[in-house]
């Protein structure tokens, strides 16, 4: 089980740096679109983008190499346009070679670094469900850009 408590602070999470929206954690704004899919088979179809998203943005949940696990399938699911019985495919045979993906540290005793994001769960929580399949297809292309900028100021 991974320890998903998010570190909010002045309003804000201090990995992702979403914004409270009306009093919600950018954890508890996750929670709505996982309801939400429930309500539609065309979000449902878009559950990997959503997770994923969200994930990336809050790297400290992860091993090191969980996390490049992640990045990287997310990368080459985009660049590809895989569907998503081959993206779980692939995610499993990459999850096989790696020996640990959640971080084993208590979220307290974690060091969060906060990195800037061109698009939050906050932007799709606040653009609600009527635009949520919009949204997320908004989100995985922001995140794919900003993905690059890092690698390439990383380098």
């Amino acid at each position: 089980m991974v320890d998903n408590d998010t570190v909010m602070e002045n309003g804000k999470c201090i990995e992702c740096g979403a914004k409270e929206a009306e009093g919600l954690s950018c954890y508890e704004m996750f929670q709505f679109p996982l309801v939400w899919e429930h309500n539609d088979p065309r979000l449902y179809a878009l559950h990997f983008w959503l997770v994923s998203c969200y994930m990336i943005q809050h790297p400290l949940n992860y091993t090191e190499e969980g996390y490049r696990l992640l990045v990287k399938l997310f990368s080459e699911a985009y660049d590809h346009n895989w569907d998503t019985s081959y993206i779980l495919k692939k995610n499993r045979e990459l999850a096989s070679k790696v020996g640990k993906i959640v971080n084993p540290l208590p979220s307290g005793k974690r060091k969060r670094i906060l990195r800037k994001w061109s698009m939050t769960i906050e932007d799709l929580y606040i653009g609600g469900e009527e635009n949520a399949i919009n949204g997320i297809k908004k989100w995985r292309e922001t995140l794919r850009a900003d993905i690059d900028k890092q690698n390439k100021g990383s380098k």
